[in-house]
């Protein structure tokens, strides 16, 4: 039997992504689905770029919005509640359109993730506290595979393999042998990555970081810095664009210098996705430099067909 299909539509911030979705969406009887970590969270609507409320009537919208600001929030909880949603638009006949540009939650839904148990408190209190070249040196007797692998100045990551031998006995590349709960095997995939020309992507963000001003951002980041339930470490807090406006709202910079230091933190994050979505992701997902809208509707409309 035929696997149910599923439009996976990637790639930077401002490449035009929800759009593109929408369209799917209308012209396939589908129900779009997020996949960016931002956008899960009510808060920060127009800051996030989430889909005004007049293109998701036109459309079914699910992961959008439902999470509040002060909740923690994970790639594991997104791969469960996807997967329901994914579910859910196939049991109602409907096209399943993700979109989004967090790969970490496309791969955690995809692959499955590693069942690492949770780690012992005083091991990770006791890892971080390390300097990097200490950690590296003992990551290097533990698990040397991973030592070689990693850059010795890579804070992160070296922590994360030696606080897991640590506290499991067990690397990380064992664990990560044992992915538990990906999809990909039961669906048939149709993958569109938006890499458009540079220029034409740092101008858009540019332009949307204004207009996000211009709508109502600074309210947003109001509202979100009065609310005594949000640490100041929370997720939510470190979205672009927040601390910016943050430092606007204290006195701290001008609007003109707020608006340029977001501008900088957004194109500096498109980047980055530009650089994993046209490296990382499997070759068979089709990468397209188009920017016409009806360009990219009819590549999308052969991979639904394949």
């Amino acid at each position: 039997m035929a696997l149910p299909k599923v439009a996976l539509i990637a790639g930077p911030t401002a490449s035009g992504k929800s759009a593109l979705a929408c369209a799917v969406a209308e012209k396939h009887d589908g129900v779009v689905i997020n996949a960016d970590s931002a956008q899960v969270y009510r808060d920060l609507r127009v800051l996030t770029a989430r889909p005004a409320p007049e293109e998701e009537g036109r459309v079914p919208h699910r992961l959008f919005g439902h999470v509040d600001g002060a909740e923690s929030y994970s790639a594991a909880r997104w791969a469960d509640e996807a997967r329901a949603a994914i579910d859910a638009a196939h049991a109602a006949g409907k096209l399943p359109v993700l979109v989004g540009g967090t790969g970490l939650y496309m791969r955690t839904l995809l692959d499955g993730i590693a069942p690492v148990p949770e780690i012992d408190p005083a091991i990770r209190a006791e890892v971080r506290a390390l300097p990097v070249a200490d950690a590296h040196a003992a990551l290097a007797k533990l698990d040397p595979e991973a030592a070689a692998r990693l850059a010795p100045a890579d804070t992160t990551r070296v922590a994360r393999a030696l606080e897991v031998v640590r506290s499991t006995g067990r690397t990380l590349h064992d664990w990560q042998a044992a992915k538990t709960g990906g999809i990909a095997d039961r669906i048939a995939l149709a993958a569109l990555i938006l890499l458009p020309d540079r220029d034409w992507l740092m101008a858009r963000c540019d332009a949307r970081c204004a207009m996000m001003f211009a709508d109502g951002a600074l309210d947003e980041v109001r509202a979100l810095l009065a609310r005594a339930d949000i640490a100041p470490s929370a997720p939510i807090r470190r979205a672009i664009g927040v601390p910016e406006i943050a430092a606007l709202l204290a006195g701290e910079s001008t609007a003109a210098q707020a608006l340029e230091r977001t501008r900088l933190a957004t194109r500096q994050y498109a980047k980055r996705q530009y650089t994993w979505f046209r490296n990382q992701p499997p070759a068979d997902w089709h990468r397209t430099d188009a920017i016409e809208k009806n360009d990219r509707a009819s590549q999308i409309d052969i991979l639904l067909r394949d």
